[in-house]
């Protein structure tokens, strides 16, 4: 008992512990990625020629090399990142150029692995230049209307050139091609982030109640509707369907993650089965995939042999639970697609089951990975970036894993980090570098970023604390 005249002493506050950094357990598991990469590598030579590939020494030192570099980035400039994202980007893209090389064995007037190398150094790259120059997410909502004035002009530029397969998706020039809407996906993350967390209040809590959704008012809620419709619209005419998915979907996320309203789930469903319904009776190039996947084997009952689709299926069902070994496989017989939108397929026929559900694993513990960063995050901003970049990841690995196996209609995408195509494994690159900025950014008690005052994550956003 305090004795009359005196005042009690408040208890000093609690020291901060500093999180371990675990930067050696991302470099162990580095070190792991690329020896596994090189064993696949070395194990398709075998099986090829009975010999170790001529370039088995190079590829590894190469892939070794650029993981080392990025883990020196992340080593100096984010301490406090996840030490898993690193080292499962480096195994997947290392896997993708095993695969990539093992069907270039089957086509050798037409190699795409030594392009696709190429690649993936720009993209290491750029990984390493986001983690140096990036000093604090919460910069990028200056720009948030700067993304989405970016992600338009990217989208429309593909009209101006001529179709690929059906679709206009792709910008070439001088033997060049890029294709814009990877990089476009990026940019409409950061504007639904930047715009939902200056206004997430004012979407949840204001406007018309129609039965049990709460619907904001026009003026809050039209600038962001526009702008997805937009861009979904340009898309659909540039018969892109499987990135106007995506983009769907990262837009009904972002907007339940925002306002906590699980309406907006039933009504993004709805709105996303009439549109598959109108766009798969009235576009005939969709329609055609719409029954190639009700009726994958009618060309083979019509005597014109397997589609593609039942070329895929042929695949999976050959891989059985261990699959035939990588080299092994006859996935190169599905055609000019097995390089691109149809590369899982040989992973499983030529690592089975096992290996696929490996792949899976690693993709889910990427996302995974994103969301906890989320979650540790303080400002809304951060928190909403963090979930629609790892969302952009597993609904890409949905729509294109449900489309080979026949789970859903075919839409033509690449497979993050796995599948032939420059522009997507720079973009996933540049992703996984956004969730290691952010996700040190969450671990970080030094106060300069997961400590931050609230008051300087309220002057950054223009918004209110959740």
């Amino acid at each position: 008992m305090l004795s009359p005249g005196t005042t009690a002493q408040a208890d000093p506050p609690a020291p901060v512990v500093p999180l371990p950094r675990r930067r050696g357990i991302e470099f162990t598991l580095i070190v792991l990625a690329v020896l596994l990469s090189v064993y696949g590598y070395c194990d398709v030579g075998i099986a090829r020629t009975g010999s170790v590939p001529p370039g088995a020494v190079g590829y590894g030192a190469g892939l070794g090399v650029l993981a080392l570099l990025a883990h020196l980035a992340v080593r100096v400039r984010a301490p406090y990142a996840d030490p898993l994202l690193l080292p499962i980007g480096v195994l997947l893209n290392g896997l993708g150029l095993v695969l990539i090389y093992r069907l270039d064995l089957e086509t050798p007037d037409d190699p795409a692995a030594p392009t696709q190398l190429v690649w993936s150094t720009l993209g290491m790259g750029l990984f390493i230049a986001v983690v140096v120059l990036l000093r604090d997410h919460r910069v990028l909502q200056r720009y948030t209307y700067v993304s989405v004035v970016s992600a338009l002009v990217l989208l429309v530029l593909p009209i101006f050139f001529p179709s690929v397969n059906g679709a206009r998706i792709w910008v070439r020039v001088a033997g060049f091609s890029i294709q814009p809407g990877e990089f476009a996906k990026v940019l409409l993350a950061v504007f639904f982030a930047g715009y939902l967390a200056a206004n997430r209040n004012a979407l949840a809590y204001t406007g018309r109640r129609i039965w049990r959704l709460q619907l904001p008012t026009g003026r809050v809620l039209g600038p962001i509707l526009a702008i997805w419709l937009l861009s979904v619209g340009v898309l659909v005419l540039e018969r892109d369907l499987g990135t106007s998915l995506l983009f769907f979907g990262l837009f009904v996320v972002l907007l339940y993650v925002a306002t906590g309203r699980t309406g907006w789930i039933a009504v993004g469903l709805l709105l996303a089965a009439c549109g598959a319904v109108a766009v798969g009776w009235l576009e005939p190039h969709v329609h055609s995939r719409v029954e190639d996947w009700l009726h994958p084997f009618a060309s083979i009952e019509a005597g014109l042999g397997p589609n593609q689709l039942a070329q895929s299926l042929f695949s999976f069902a050959a891989g059985g639970m261990l699959g035939t070994g990588l080299g092994l496989g006859h996935s190169v017989l599905i055609g000019f697609a097995a390089k691109s939108d149809f590369i899982l397929a040989t992973a499983g026929e030529e690592l089975g089951l096992v290996g696929l559900s490996a792949i899976f694993l690693l993709y889910g513990l990427l996302v995974e990975r994103g969301y906890r960063a989320s979650l540790a995050l303080r400002d809304p901003f951060g928190r909403l970036l963090a979930i629609g970049l790892a969302s952009i990841v597993a609904l890409q690995v949905f729509v294109i894993a449900g489309g080979v196996t026949g789970l859903i209609p075919l839409t033509g995408m690449a497979m993050p980090f796995l599948a032939q195509g420059g522009s997507s494994v720079v973009t996933n690159w540049i992703i996984v570098a956004l969730l290691m900025r952010l996700s040190d950014s969450a671990r970080d008690r030094s106060g300069t970023s997961a400590s931050a005052s609230a008051s300087t994550a309220e002057g950054i956003e223009g918004g209110v604390t959740p």
